[in-house]
This record gives structure tokens, C-alpha cells and sequence, in this order.
């Protein structure tokens, strides 16, 4: 249950109101929205006490969200959230743009891949430094070497970086490098473990959605990151696992719409995991810019041919900056904008 308390309720009163449910047993939480203080209740209220809280006179709205998630519940902030990674937003009616080769490879290979993301107009940059292979006979990537090698290359480019976590003991080393944003993969989706080590790490984390995982199941997975302190989460929707092998996954736009009722938290979409063939990314992106993804991660690889990881699914720097400025008409179209790049260091 989540009550919206009526606009100007002092703190003392909020105070109270949620001294006496705790009293009875009940865990809240006290939303950040600065309009109006709103409370989550996150144990089932007894019937009794919740015709009790409907009379309450500073009670001015009681929700009963869809699931048992509360704090990704999107009556639980007056407005859709917006996450702030670096100095980009996701979010608050503009798109923004993620991209990156799928593979950290080398210092000089993430200076170009930068350079190559920075010049087509993209916003943030990505690149995996742990890779999770389905073969272990895969690239497993550069490890913290490699986490050193995309901050660098972003700082260089002025863009925030974005890189997928597997390990919480590997965590120090993502804070000891800047890292601007936590990515938790599809396959950790539900590693629980994970999420609540990294929930309290004080960084913005974008969520993927898991293979097979349900939509209720993927808000319960940022439901332990609201829990556990982290109030910065994007949802990333990358396909799900279907019986259609003629793409890599099953792009699944129609749960943009059901997201804006059931959370406040920004969504973007990575077309690239979901088709795994380059020629569809543009066409989708396009798709999901009109649908109202507030962002799209995509791969850019100035020679695909030669990717360690990805190759088939990665644009090139050419194919990026077409795919962004079709991502402007599309967003102004629908009556948003392209969010500004961050400044330039150089």
C-alpha cells in the first residue's frame, strides 16, 4: 500500500504516521518526492487499519500498486524518475543515447571506439570489461585492466560510462575506478546477491531484463535495489527468449506503455541483444524511440569483422550517427528532445 499525504504535512505529522504503523508491525519507506510526502507501506495492512488510514485526515490518496513491489511502484513518485549518470540524464522527456563495442579490446581501441561514439552524438559509453560468455572458452574480457581502459577513454571524450558487474567482490574495483553506471546483465537479473551488494554502492544501475523473465519479475529485481538504497535505476528491456531463432532474442516493445503505469523508473531498450543482426538495430531503435523508451544502448565497433564479442550486432560509427539523428526526429516527433551531449574535456 502507498499513501499520498496531503501537500504541506508537516514533518512531525509524516513522523508520526509512520511511528504508529511500524508500531504495528509494518515496515515504510518515505519517498525522496519533493511535491508532497508520500509513504510505502511494505507488509499487507490489515483490513481494520487500512479503512483507519482511508479516515485519516493528512492521508490524501491510498494505491494499491500492481505487484508486491512499493518503491519501483509508479505511484510512488508524483512524476516519472529520472537517473543522472555523470552528467547525462535518463528520463524527464528526453532520450539519450548509449553506446559503446560490446568488448573492451585495448587502450588505443577504446580511445577510437570514443571518439567514434562522442563524434556521432551518442551520450554514454559502454563497453565490457567481465564478460559473461555462454562458452568458457569465450573472451571473458579484461577485467579490472579493462575497467581502467573505458574510464580512461571516456574521461578523455567527456562521456559517463556504463559497464555490467558480475561479481559484488568485484565491486571495490568498479568504485575505484569511477565506474558512472553499474549494468547488472540479463543473466544476473536475479542473482539477488549481487543486487543487494550493489544497491548501497551509491551509483546509478541499469537493470536488464532477464531471458525468460516476466515483467513482474524484473520490477521485483529493482525492487532490491530501491530497498537497499538505490534510488538511481534504468530498466533496460533487451529481448527475451522465445521460440523465434530468427532473431537472437524476441524484442518485447510492447511493455513500454505497461511500464509508464506500473513504475516511475526511465526504460531503455537495447535492440542489438535482441536482434544480434546489425541491419534490424536502426529500424527498431526507431521503434522503440516512438513507443517512449527514454533511451537506447546499441554496440559500435569501428571494424565488426574483427570484435572479439558481438561482432554481427555492432554498427559502425557511420550507422550510429544515422541511427542518433533518426532518434531526434523520432523523439521530436512524439514531443521530446535528444539530450544534450556533456561537455567536451578538450
Amino acid at each position: 500500500m502507498i499513501l499520498h499525504l496531503v501537500q504541506g504535512t508537516p514533518q512531525e505529522s509524516v513522523h508520526a504516521l509512520r511511528s504508529m504503523l511500524e508500531a504495528e508491525g509494518l515496515r515504510t519507506f518515505l519517498s525522496p518526492e519533493s511535491s508532497r510526502p508520500i509513504v510505502a507501506i511494505v507488509d499487507k495492512v490489515p483490513a481494520a487499519l487500512a479503512a483507519a488510514l482511508a479516515e485519516r485526515p493528512e492521508v490524501s490518496e491510498i494505491h494499491q500498486p500492481a505487484g508486491d513491489w512499493r518503491l519501483v511502484d509508479r505511484s510512488y513518485r508524483e512524476l516519472p524518475s529520472v537517473v543522472r549518470i555523470g552528467g547525462v540524464k535518463l528520463g524527464g522527456g528526453q532520450v539519450s543515447i548509449i553506446a559503446g563495442p560490446c568488448s573492451v579490446e585495448g587502450a588505443d581501441f577504446m580511445f577510437e571506439a570514443a571518439r567514434a561514439v562522442r563524434s556521432a552524438g551518442a551520450h554514454l559509453l559502454r563497453g565490457g570489461a567481465f564478460k559473461p560468455r555462454s562458452t568458457p572458452y569465450a573472451f571473458q574480457g579484461f577485467g579490472v585492466e579493462g575497467l581502467r581502459q573505458l574510464k580512461d577513454a571516456g574521461e578523455r571524450e567527456g562521456l559517463p560510462v556504463v559497464t555490467e558487474i558480475m561479481d559484488a567482490a568485484d565491486l571495490p574495483a568498479f568504485l575505484d575506478h569511477d565506474v558512472d553506471c553499474l549494468q547488472v546483465g540479463a543473466r544476473n537479473m536475479q542473482n539477488f546477491t549481487l543486487l543487494k551488494a550493489i544497491a548501497g554502492a551509491g551509483r546509478p544501475v541499469l537493470l536488464k531484463r532477464g531471458l525468460s523473465a516476466t515483467v513482474k519479475e524484473w520490477l521485483y529485481a529493482a525492487e532490491y535495489l530501491a530497498a537497499g538504497g538505490c534510488h538511481q535505476v534504468v530498466l533496460c528491456e533487451r529481448g527475451i527468449r522465445t521460440f523465434e531463432s530468427a532473431t537472437r532474442n524476441t524484442l518485447d516493445l510492447t511493455i513500454l506503455p505497461l511500464l509508464r503505469e506500473w513504475t516511475h523508473l526511465p526504460v531503455v531498450v537495447d535492440p542489438a541483444h535482441a536482434a544480434g543482426i546489425a541491419r534490424l538495430i536502426p529500424p527498431l531503435s526507431r521503434a522503440a524511440v516512438a513507443a517512449g523508451a527514454d533511451g537506447i544502448a546499441v554496440e559500435v565497433h569501428p571494424r565488426p569483422e574483427l570484435a572479439r564479442s558481438d561482432g554481427p550486432q555492432a554498427l559502425l560509427p557511420g550507422e550510429l550517427a544515422g541511427l542518433v539523428a533518426e532518434a531526434r526526429v523520432i523523439a521530436a516527433v512524439t514531443g521530446r528532445g535528444l539530450h544534450a551531449l556533456p561537455a567536451s574535456p578538450r
